[in-house]
């Protein structure tokens, strides 16, 4: 088994008797019916369908917590607020409150998420955990960008600053990892995003690639007409997750 300790991952708790029609609202993925020993990965958008966050949305006693990155967390936080209205809703930003690890080539009992006290563990593939807790400590040896290649690897996106309001979810292969639900009712951008995936009209879309020693890949940055997602360096230079051209 190995771990890494995650901190480009930050965590909001969305709590209140109308956490869960709130975020069913505003998410891509299908919040109303997510049971609650089931995380579910989804994306908030803008108007225009565009991916203003990815999310790993864990439901907790109080509500749900949301892994998204820790640069977006603040301003995601504040912006979600602005939609509460009279919902009994309360976002709070809790990045600092928690700690977080990634855990792979592990054997754990957890098939969905697992609370124990204040500390959950998420399956999110074949091997592969969270563990997401308060006053939580795990002696990990391996850097978090180990962790990183391991999500490359598994094709799943992190939008962060670098790429937020860049992207429609398919071009991040959001429709093949299950974080987008086309029988919903509408949510932000549910029109761009529907349009987009009935009417065939995303020319873009994310792939694995490989860069050589010496070609440091950064979120954001143009490589070979695409658009880097996420990055780590890996045994023979670097690996990326980006948007190219079809």
């Amino acid at each position: 088994m190995e771990c890494a300790r995650l901190n480009r991952y930050g965590l909001l708790a969305v709590t209140g008797a109308d956490a869960r029609g709130f975020l069913h609202a505003q998410l891509t993925n299908d919040i109303a019916n997510l049971p609650p020993d089931r995380a579910a990965l989804a994306g908030w958008c803008t108007a225009k369908g565009r991916l203003l966050a990815s999310m790993l949305v864990i439901p907790s006693r109080e509500g749900f917590l949301l892994q998204l990155a820790r640069d977006l967390a603040p301003t995601v936080a504040k912006r979600l607020s602005m939609f509460i209205l009279r919902s009994k809703v309360k976002i709070t930003d809790e990045s600092d409150a928690w700690s977080q690890y990634g855990i792979w080539d592990a054997d754990l009992k957890v098939e969905g998420v697992a609370w124990q006290g204040e500390t959950v563990t998420a399956r999110i593939g074949d091997g592969r955990f969270l563990r997401i807790g308060k006053s939580l400590s795990e002696n990990c040896k391996a850097g978090e960008e180990a962790w990183t290649l391991q999500e490359i690897r598994a094709g799943r996106p992190l939008i962060s600053a670098a790429t937020q309001d860049q992207f429609v979810p398919q071009m991040v292969n959001f429709e093949a990892l299950g974080a987008i639900n086309f029988q919903k009712g509408c949510y932000p951008g549910q029109e761009i995003v529907a349009r987009a995936q009935y009417r065939g009209q995303v020319k873009r879309r994310m792939v694995r690639v490989q860069a050589p020693a010496g070609t440091e890949l950064k979120p954001g940055q143009e490589f070979n007409g695409g658009v880097v997602v996420d990055s780590a360096r890996s045994e023979n230079g670097s690996e990326a997750l980006a948007v190219m051209p079809l």
